[in-house]
C-alpha cells in the first residue's frame, strides 16, 4: 500500500458468495471490468477468499471478496467453507450467486448474513443459459422476500443493476466518521507522541499515526509531533498548550505524568478502539481485571501477523502487566491475524489490539461474539490505561 491509497480496513467489503461453479468468479471480473478472479468451468477453481481492492464509480474505495463455494466438499472443502465464513465475518454488503432452483444451501448462508445485520443482494446468474429463469426468480423471490438481480455475465447483462443495488445498500454516512471524533475541531493544536522503538518500522509511521494525522489534517487542526524522549521540549517550545494530546499507549503514564492540566489526553489505540469497535464495551469490560486471579485465562488478539520483536507489546508487555497485578501463574494466550476462538467460553477476559488492518464489520463481529459468549473484551488502550490508574482520567468519549 502506498501513502496515497485508501487502506484496505477502510473500504467497503463486498463479499462474493454462492455454490460452486455459481459464476461468483465472473461476476467479480464483470463488476470491475478486470480479469482479476480466476475463472473455469471446473467446480471449486476459487479455494482460499480473493480480496481485490479497488475504485469503483458510485461506490469508491472498496474490496470486493471472492470466496470459495459454500457447498465444497471433503476435507480440503471444509477448511475452504471456513475460510468463507470467514470473509463473511468481515463483509458490509453481501452478494449471494445462484445459478439454479436448488435453494437450501443459500438459505442458510442468507439467514447467517441476515443475522449478522448484513446487507444482501441476490443475483441470478446464467439467465442466458439457465432454463426458466424467470420462475426461478419468483421461486427465489417467493423464499426470501427479496427480487433477484437477472445477470449474464457472458453476456454482460444486469452488471449495472448490481452495481446501483451495492450502491443503494451503501451504510449511511459510509467513510464520514472522524478518528478523533468531538476531541478535536478546526484550528485545534494537537500534539502526537510517538516512540519510535524498534516495533516502529523504519523509515515509516506506522498506520493508526498516519491515519489520525490525515484525520486532523483534514479538519484543519496544527499538528505537532515528538518521540516520547522529546516531550519536554515540545510542551516548552509551544506558545500555548495542545487541546489535545494522542499518545502511543505504551506510554500513556508518561506523558500524562507531564502533560498540562488543561490539555486533554487520549492514545492511538483508543481512538481505534472506537473507530473500529465498540469503545463502550471496551470500557466496561475492563473493569473484569479486578475479578480476574491466578486460575484466570486471557486471550490477547493481534490483527497483525509480524514476527514477535523484543518489547513486543501483545506477547511482551501486556501479558507483564498483566501478571504484575493479577500473579505469574495467569494464562495469556495471544492469536494473530485471522486467527480468532469461535468459542470463547474458556476465557475470562479478551484484549483485542487496535484492529487498524480490519474493517470495522470484522471487529464488531468479534465483540458480538464475546457478548454473546457472555465474555467481557477490552483493548490496548483501555486496559494499559486502566493499569495504570489513568483510565478515569483520559478522554475516551470521543
Amino acid at each position: 500500500m502506498s501513502l496515497i491509497d485508501t487502506p484496505r480496513a477502510n473500504r467497503l467489503h463486498i463479499g462474493i458468495f454462492g455454490k460452486r461453479n455459481s459464476g461468483k468468479s465472473s461476476l467479480l471480473n464483470a463488476l470491475t471490468g478486470q480479469d482479476i478472479a480466476l475463472v473455469s468451468d471446473v467446480a471449486g477453481t476459487t479455494t482460499d477468499p480473493v480480496y481485490k481492492a479497488m475504485e469503483i464509480y458510485g461506490i469508491g474505495p472498496c474490496v470486493f471478496i471472492d470466496t470459495a463455494g459454500f457447498d465444497d466438499v471433503g476435507e480440503l472443502g471444509k477448511m475452504r467453507v471456513e475460510k468463507t465464513k470467514m470473509a463473511a465475518e468481515k463483509t458490509d454488503i453481501a452478494l449471494v450467486v445462484f445459478s439454479g432452483d436448488d435453494l437450501d444451501e443459500e438459505k442458510k448462508w442468507i439467514d447467517m448474513l441476515k443475522s449478522r445485520g448484513t446487507p444482501v443482494v441476490l443475483v441470478l446468474n446464467k439467465v442466458d443459459i439457465l432454463a426458466g429463469a424467470e420462475e426461478i426468480a419468483e421461486k427465489i423471490e417467493k423464499e426470501y422476500g427479496l427480487k433477484p438481480i437477472l445477470v449474464s455475465t457472458r453476456e454482460k447483462v444486469g452488471i449495472e443493476k448490481v452495481r446501483a443495488a451495492i450502491i443503494e445498500l451503501l451504510p449511511e454516512g459510509y467513510e464520514v466518521k472522524s478518528i478523533t471524533g468531538r476531541l478535536a475541531g478546526e484550528g485545534d493544536l494537537v500534539l502526537l507522541v510517538m516512540p519510535q522503538d524498534i516495533q516502529a518500522p523504519k523509515g515509516r509511521l506506522i498506520l493508526p499515526q498516519m491515519q489520525t494525522l490525515r484525520d486532523l489534517l483534514d479538519k484543519k487542526c496544527v499538528v505537532v509531533s515528538a518521540t516520547t524522549d522529546m516531550l519536554d521540549q515540545a510542551l516548552k517550545g509551544l506558545v500555548k498548550p495542545p487541546e489535545l494530546i494522542i499518545t502511543d499507549s505504551q506510554v500513556f503514564k508518561t506523558v500524562y505524568d507531564k502533560k498540562p492540566e488543561e490539555s486533554k489526553l487520549t492514545s492511538f489505540s483508543i481512538l481505534f478502539a472506537n473507530y473500529k469497535g465498540d469503545l463502550d464495551y471496551y470500557v466496561k469490560s475492563v473493569e473484569a481485571i479486578d475479578n480476574l486471579t491466578e486460575d484466570s485465562k486471557v486471550l490477547i488478539a493481534e490483527a497483525c501477523t509480524h514476527v514477535p520483536l523484543e518489547e513486543d507489546i501483545g506477547r511482551e508487555k501486556l501479558p507483564r502487566m498483566l501478571r504484575k497485578r493479577i500473579g505469574e501463574k495467569l494464562t495469556v494466550e495471544v492469536v494473530s491475524g485471522q486467527d480468532f476462538p469461535e468459542d470463547l467460553s474458556g476465557y475470562d477476559l479478551v484484549i483485542q489490539c487496535g484492529a487498524c488492518m480490519f474493517n470495522r464489520k470484522h471487529v464488531l463481529s468479534r465483540i458480538e461474539r464475546a457478548r454473546s459468549q457472555g465474555v467481557p473484551m477490552s483493548n490496548y488502550g483501555v486496559v494499559i490505561a486502566y493499569l495504570t490508574g489513568i483510565l478515569d482520567k483520559i478522554d475516551v468519549q470521543i
